[in-house]
């Protein structure tokens, strides 16, 4: 039993939460949240021991691993402390506001030799992973363009107030969604190194962007479109996709469809010449407990085997979300050129 302790028990927090309360080689040891009426009712209600600062609930809960799902400016100082502590760790994303900061943490937690992971959930869907492996096949050919999107209606009336209007709070569109589009299209494509000209767009907020559009080129000179609206009403719920273009044929791909297009009958197994659709159902592994989506629970039980040393320690790493956090970082210097 890996002994875990969570710090941030918010949406996200009581999120992950759920999964490890569930997960069979996983004892929850300690609860940590700033609010009081929070850790009243899950103390009520679970049994689980809650502090309200999170350095006394280490002292007396001694975890092995930590989820962090505190909010992003907090991250550079609890991941630091946990990682100075020998603990292994699990941050909800974005990584760091500061990429200065995530280089830290990244050196610190390679220095230490602990299990790291952020919350890019993306990585576990079925069909994202389905179109990494025809991309690493090499069957499309030379990769010529890509467009990564994401649209829904999370924003769709003028309201301040919450964290998601505050960018020193990680809010805005570009934190919040596009962070997931970027950090994708840096692991099915490239990594993205070359902003070209981004603009970072209002729509019903006065203090962040609501949507985000970049044309991006990657390190291999594949160029691309970033396209995120978190204010799109014709949507029901927020939706990813991904479009990837090669020499030899072409993918387009969300979270419940995979259509791949080959131009010959050099295809990988299961594809044939012209047109193929698979759905999600066919490509995801079933988990032991379900909750928003089995890419919630499989990230959860692959941060766990890696501390239990059964998967290597490669996937949503500190490493290549600081990455992500740089494209971040180029895009809002280049906001509105």
């Amino acid at each position: 039993m890996i002994k875990i302790a969570l710090i941030g028990a918010g949406k996200m927090g009581l999120s992950h939460l759920a999964i490890l309360g569930a997960h069979p080689d996983v004892e929850i040891v300690g609860v940590a949240d700033t609010s009081k009426m929070v850790t009243d009712v899950l103390e009520k209600y679970s049994g689980f021991n809650c502090f309200a600062d999170y350095k006394k609930m280490l002292d007396a809960a001694k975890p092995e691993a930590v989820f962090v799902a505190a909010p992003t400016k907090y991250h550079g100082e609890i991941v630091g402390e946990l990682l100075k502590r020998g603990m292994h760790v699990f941050a909800e994303k974005p990584f760091c506001l500061d990429v200065k900061e995530g280089a830290t943490l990244v050196k610190l937690a390679k220095e230490k030799r602990l299990i790291n992971q952020v919350g890019y959930h993306n990585k576990f869907i079925g069909t994202f992973e389905e179109v990494k492996k025809i991309v690493t096949s090499g069957k499309l050919g030379d990769i010529n363009h890509f467009l990564g999107e994401a649209y829904g209606p999370v924003v769709i009336k003028k309201k301040q107030g919450t964290w998601r209007a505050d960018p020193k709070e990680g809010g805005g569109c570009l934190l919040d969604y596009a962070s997931h589009v970027i950090d994708l299209i840096n692991y099915l494509v490239a990594p993205v190194t070359k902003i070209h000209g981004s603009l970072l767009k209002p729509i019903y907020s006065d203090t962040v962007e609501d949507a985000v559009y970049s044309l991006m080129e990657t390190e291999n000179k594949i160029s691309g479109v970033l396209s995120v609206n978190w204010s799109e009403e014709t949507y029901r719920k927020m939706s990813t996709s991904i479009s990837i273009t090669g020499s030899k044929g072409k993918i387009i791909s969300d979270a419940s469809e995979l259509k791949v297009y080959f131009k010959t009958d050099d295809t990988p197994s299961g594809y044939s010449k012209g047109w193929t659709i698979k759905y999600v159902t066919d490509l995801t592994e079933e988990v032991d407990f379900y909750l928003r989506g089995e890419e919630y629970s499989a990230q959860v039980d692959y941060f766990v085997k890696a501390v239990q040393g059964k998967v290597p320690n490669i996937k949503n790493t500190f490493e290549s979300a600081w990455i992500t956090d740089r494209v971040i970082d180029q895009i809002k210097n280049q906001k509105n050129n």
